[in-house]
C-alpha cells in the first residue's frame, strides 16, 4: 500500500469524538448566536487575549496576513503586557507589508482589559470577529468555550489543553463551531508551511512506501524563570511563572513538544491509541517549578507501528528539533525536508517561502472570507491529548491508552480562578508513586 491507511484514521476518530459527542450536541443547541462572519466590507477585527511575546507576534502577523485587519482590542491578565502590546503593534502599523495592505490598530483605553476576566470583555466586543487566544494553555478551553459560545471566529495558539477533561471541553467546542459555520485556526504552523506540506504530500504519496515507524525531538537548553516578587499573590506568581506549572503549562511535553507530534499524527493519519513513557528531572532550582527536565515516550499507533517521542530541557547537551519517519522504501528527515538523502528545497528556496506563522491566519482569513470557514481544532486537540497522554505515563510509570486519557478525572485547571484561589504546588511526579487519575 502507498498511502497510509484512512480507515484505521476514521475508526479513531470516531472513538476519540465519541466521549464528547453528547456534550458537544448540547452546547450546540444552547449556542444560538449566528456564525460572525467579516460580511459587507469583509473586515477583519482582531482581538487579542494574551498579550506576551507569542500574542504579540500573532498580532502581527495577522496584520501581515491580508488586507482589510484591524486590531480593535486587547486582553491580558497583567496591564504591563497591555501597554507592551499596544507600543509594540503601533509600531508594527509603520512596516512596509502592513502598510502595503492598509492595515491598522484601534486600541482605546476602552477596548483595552486587564484582569482575570479579561477574556470575557475581549470576547464580547461587537467590534470583535476574530479572536486570538495567547495566554497560557491551560487557560485554552475556557477561552475557546466562550469564544464559540459567542459566534466568534478563533485562532488559537498550540496546545489547547493540559488535562483530560479540557480536551473534552475543546471537543465540544469543535463540534459547536461546526454547526454555527465558525473558522477555528490554530498555532500548528508547520501545516500551512510549504515545505512541510510538500514534503508531507509526498510521503502520503507513497515515496518512501508504507510507515513503519518515526520518531521525533525537542531537546533544547533549560528554560528561562521567572522570582516571585515581594508581596506577589500565589495565584499571580504562577501564572506569570506559567512554564513551570502543570495546570497552566502542560509540562515541556505539551506545550512545545506537540508541535513533532502533531507532524507524526499528520503523517501517520491517526493518533496513537497508548503511551509508555518515562522522565524525571535533574536537580534544578525550585523556581522552575514542579515540571520535568526530559521525557522519552515510546507512542504506540494503529496496525502496531512505534514511534519514539523525545524532549529535554537540560543545557550543555546536544539538542535537536524534528521529526524523522522510516518506511518500507526508505527514510524522511521531515523536517530537514529530505526524502532518501534528497532534500526537496536549498536554503535560498526556502528563504523565499511565505512566513508559515503569517500563512496560517492568511488561510484562515480566507476560508472565512470564502464562506468555507476551516476548523482546525480536531487535529490540534489529537495532538495535544498524544502530548498529555505521555506526560500521564512518565509521571505514573504506567501504560496509558488513548481512552484513559481522553477520559481521565485528573482535572489540572482549577473550575474557577480568582486572585485569591489557593493553588497548591505539587510535588515533582514520582514515576512509580504518583497515581493515574
Amino acid at each position: 500500500m502507498s498511502k497510509p491507511s484512512t480507515h484505521s484514521r476514521g475508526a479513531t476518530r470516531r472513538d476519540f469524538l465519541k466521549t464528547a459527542a453528547a456534550t458537544g450536541a448540547a452546547v450546540a443547541t444552547q449556542l444560538t448566536l449566528p456564525a460572525v462572519h467579516a460580511a459587507g466590507s469583509d473586515r477583519i477585527k482582531v482581538g487579542l487575549i494574551g498579550c506576551g511575546n507569542r500574542g504579540r507576534g500573532a498580532a502581527e502577523n495577522v496584520l501581515s496576513a491580508a488586507s482589510g485587519v484591524q486590531i480593535v482590542a486587547l486582553g491580558d491578565t497583567f496591564a504591563e503586557p497591555i501597554k507592551d502590546a499596544r507600543e509594540f503593534l503601533t509600531k508594527c502599523t509603520q512596516k512596509q507589508q502592513i502598510k502595503d495592505r492598509g492595515n491598522s490598530v484601534d486600541l482605546p483605553e476602552s477596548r483595552c482589559f486587564v484582569g482575570l476576566d479579561a477574556y470575557q470583555k475581549v470576547i464580547g466586543c461587537p467590534e470583535v470577529n476574530y479572536v486570538i487566544l495567547a495566554t497560557p494553555p491551560g487557560f485554552r478551553p475556557i477561552h475557546i468555550e466562550a469564544a464559540v459560545a459567542a459566534g466568534k471566529n478563533v485562532f488559537a495558539e498550540k496546545p489547547v489543553g493540559v488535562d483530560g477533561p479540557g480536551i473534552r471541553k475543546v471537543l465540544a467546542a469543535y463540534e459547536a463551531a461546526k454547526n454555527k459555520g465558525l473558522a477555528i485556526g490554530v498555532g500548528t504552523q508547520r501545516r500551512h508551511q510549504r515545505a512541510y506540506l510538500e514534503t508531507l504530500k509526498r510521503i502520503h504519496d507513497g515515496a518512501i512506501g508504507p510507515l513503519v515507524g518515526g520518531r521525533c525531538y525537542w531537546n533544547t537548553n533549560t528554560n528561562t524563570k521567572r522570582l516571585a516578587k515581594p508581596g506577589t499573590p500565589d495565584v499571580a506568581y504562577q501564572i506569570r511563572n506559567w512554564y513551570g506549572y502543570p495546570w497552566l503549562s502542560g509540562d515541556h511535553i505539551v506545550e512545545q513538544h506537540v508541535h513533532n507530534l502533531d507532524v507524526l499524527n499528520w503523517a501517520f493519519a491517526a493518533h496513537p491509541v497508548a503511551a509508555v513513557g518515562m522522565g524525571y528531572r535533574v536537580p534544578r532550582d525550585p523556581g522552575y517549578g514542579p515540571i520535568f527536565n526530559f521525557f522519552a515516550v515510546d507512542l504506540e499507533y494503529p496496525n502496531g507501528i512505534h514511534a519514539l517521542s523525545m524532549c529535554r530541557q537540560i543545557s550543555y547537551c546536544a539538542n535537536e528539533i524534528g521529526e524523522y519517519l522510516v518506511g518500507a522504501k526508505g527514510m524522511c528527515h521531515v523536517s530537514a525536508f529530505e526524502i532518501n538523502g534528497k532534500r526537496l528545497y536549498t536554503d535560498k528556496e526556502k528563504r523565499k517561502h511565505p512566513n508559515p506563522y503569517v500563512q496560517e491566519h492568511t488561510d484562515l482569513i480566507e476560508s472565512i472570507r470564502s464562506g468555507k470557514p476551516l476548523n482546525e481544532l480536531l487535529s490540534v486537540a489529537e495532538s495535544t491529548l498524544t502530548a498529555i497522554m505521555g506526560r500521564m505515563s512518565a509521571y505514573t510509570g504506567k501504560r496509558v491508552t488513548w481512552e484513559q486519557a481522553l477520559n481521565s478525572k485528573e482535572q489540572l485547571m482549577p473550575d474557577s480562578l480568582t486572585w485569591d484561589t489557593l493553588v497548591p504546588v505539587p510535588p515533582v511526579a514520582t514515576p512509580g508513586k504518583t497515581p493515574f487519575v
